[in-house]
């Protein structure tokens, strides 16, 4: 006999962000039993954060540093962090649903997809979700708030979060009783010489803060490495998808687009955690 608790794995699960009641796809339309109906976009994403739940008009990244991370990621910069989180996650719960909470624009997303995985990623940035869904289509993409995720309680077997806020509450109401969440921030020494051309005084990331309510730590590795960029465009495009380009002045952009072996650390801190019933 077929299981029903069991999520579908061909058709995405989601809630009405407004009512929490299920949502059925009707032709374009996802569409609850209280009437509420959110459009299909196009690329295949679908808008689960109702214009009265922002708290801007264009929550999170803008379109230009979307664009900057899609160039930086494209580059595989970063595949050894995207190989480490997927092999956590093949080790300790090959199978069912996975959440991506902060997906962005779907790198790590869509790599954790295979036959017997059903993979969604969430984000409160529509360009970012907009740029996933038109490339990857095996996946489920919406535009949601991570603190607000648009699934019933223990629906997902794994959940992760790539530099995203973690909504310590809200994850352990998504995750089932033997679910995993696995968080990745930045490591200690992490673009260290990025930092060095921008601060007069730059200081190592803080390490210290690693218990989440309700979670019970099981695995911790720390991924270091170095990053060589042969020319300005791949540094440029670095300083665009982080917070520091906000903080560049003039004379660094150009001094960053003219270097020819720009070498930067990369620095990892991944940490695996099981949901404490």
């Amino acid at each position: 006999m077929t299981d029903v608790t069991q999520p579908s794995f061909t058709a995405p699960n989601y809630l009405c962000p407004i009512c929490q009641s299920a949502l059925e796809q009707h032709d374009k339309q996802y569409v609850c039993e209280n009437r509420h109906s959110f459009d299909i976009a196009k690329q295949g994403y679908v808008n689960l954060l109702p214009v009265q739940f922002k708290h801007s008009l264009n929550p999170g990244d803008n379109k230009d540093m979307v664009m900057a991370r899609r160039a930086f990621l494209s580059a595989n910069f970063y595949q050894p962090l995207r190989d480490s989180i997927v092999a956590l996650q093949q080790k300790y719960k090959p199978n069912g649903c996975i959440v991506d909470a902060g997906c962005g624009e779907g790198y790590y997303t869509h790599a954790h997809k295979s036959a017997t995985t059903q993979v969604y990623g969430v984000d409160i940035a529509k360009e970012a979700i907009k740029l996933a869904a038109r490339s990857y289509k095996t996946c489920h993409f919406s535009v949601a708030s991570i603190a607000q995720l648009p699934f019933a309680n223990g629906y997902a077997d794994w959940l992760y979060s790539v530099y995203a806020p973690i909504k310590a509450v809200e994850f352990h109401r998504l995750l089932a009783d033997d679910g995993y969440l696995l968080t990745v921030t930045p490591g200690a020494k992490h673009l260290w010489e990025l930092k060095q051309l921008i601060y007069q005084d730059p200081r190592e990331h803080n390490q210290e803060n690693h218990h989440i309510e309700g979670f019970t730590l099981c695995d911790e590795q720390h991924l270091r490495y170095e990053m060589a960029f042969n020319h300005g465009e791949q540094a440029l495009t670095l300083l665009a998808m982080t917070p520091f380009a906000f903080k560049s002045s003039e004379q660094l952009v150009e001094s960053l687009s003219k270097v020819s072996n720009f070498r930067c650390q990369a620095d990892f801190t991944i940490r695996l955690y099981q949901k404490t019933p």
